[in-house]
């Protein structure tokens, strides 16, 4: 019924139906093989909910319900924000894929925080909870916006992500050059101690980066991963590039591609980042994941966990359980007892 509506119409329908408890519950107990452990963190399974669905952070324990292992809220930014013009989300059923040109929109920190201070953090059904922070359009000092996030959400989040990797909002990817992405690290990381001043206590501090990066720039980031000391990477955003396998006829609406023609991209930039930064730092694989073989690969080339969104709009959330037990065979079949000895298994001979 959903899919009738037009694609932002249709999500704003399933937030508010979420909300109102009218969500799926996966109910069946998760195969022990699928129990993981990421920055001393327990996850009763690695397949998360990327940021994107829940912007505003309205319905994280009601996607928990629905199997998901964690859930990851977000893009917010310190303050509300229209996004871009509509229309600026759209369905490519041709391609399996969406594209998005959003802007981070939405209502800002206060409502967001508001939120999540109010969420019980533990018991039955509660698994890791993730907050994905960004800059305002207008703002000059991006690394001003990111401190401001990191100090407003840090005591109620289980892990921070610091997203410069959105196509949709000017100026953002070139977070990434060298020494710009050094001096934010550097910046959240003393927000973060401001925050929470006993070191053990501090949620850890993830950088969300581009599939479209080149070699050199893929150089940098893991040096500075390593030398700064990271806790983790997503791998990896929305693309702007268009595959030439794509047959739908909005292809070519700008904004950022998700969905399945961008999982060989990031099949492929997880594998090299894992390689570059030697398995030092967990990664979450991100990008055109549609099933359990999907989340087995990118687990195998060096993710310790795995998120996706779009796939959603396509199967709905029925595809979270299947998901998982299509990912406890695979592990099985392969002899693996656990997500983490599979993890890179592609690198060891």
């Amino acid at each position: 019924m959903l899919r009738l509506f037009e694609p932002e119409t249709a999500h704003g329908l399933a937030i508010r139906a979420l909300k109102l408890g009218m969500g799926p519950h996966d109910r069946t107990p998760d195969d022990p093989v699928l129990a993981t452990t990421v920055w001393g963190l327990t996850f009763r399974n690695p397949i998360g909910l990327s940021a994107g669905f829940d912007k505003g952070a309205e319905v994280p324990d009601a996607m928990l319900r629905a199997g998901f292992g964690f859930v990851e809220a977000g893009t917010v930014t310190p303050l509300p924000q229209p996004g871009n013009p509509k229309p600026r989300l759209f369905r490519l059923s041709d391609d399996g894929a969406v594209i998005n040109r959003l802007g981070f929109n939405g209502g800002g920190l206060a409502p967001f925080v508001g939120r999540i201070a109010k969420r019980r953090r533990s018991g039955p059904g509660i698994g890791p909870f993730g907050a994905n922070l960004g800059k305002n359009k207008a703002t000059e000092d991006g690394a001003a916006d990111y401190e401001i996030c990191v100090e407003a959400v840090a005591q109620y989040v289980d892990y921070i992500v610091i997203n410069i990797s959105s196509p949709n909002t000017p100026g953002l990817r070139g977070m990434q050059a060298h020494d710009v992405m050094a001096d934010l690290i550097e910046r959240v990381q003393r927000a973060r101690a401001r925050a929470i001043p006993e070191a053990d206590k501090r949620p850890p501090l993830v950088v969300k980066i581009a599939p479209d990066l080149n070699e050199a720039e893929r150089a940098a980031i893991a040096e500075i991963a390593l030398t700064q000391k990271v806790d983790g990477m997503t791998v990896a955003n929305t693309s702007v590039q268009r595959p030439s396998s794509m047959r739908d006829p909005q292809k070519d609406e700008a904004g950022g591609l998700s969905g399945k023609p961008i999982f060989p991209m990031a099949l492929e930039i997880v594998g090299d980042m894992y390689r570059r930064t030697e398995g030092r730092i967990p990664l979450i694989g991100s990008g055109g994941v549609s099933n359990g073989r999907d989340a087995y690969a990118l687990i195998r080339a060096g993710a310790s966990l795995v998120q996706f969104y779009s796939a959603m709009v396509f199967q709905g959330p029925a595809m979270v359980p299947r998901m998982k037990a299509e990912l406890a065979a695979l592990l099985k079949a392969d002899g693996f007892s656990s997500v983490a000895d599979a993890v890179g298994a592609d690198f060891r001979s």
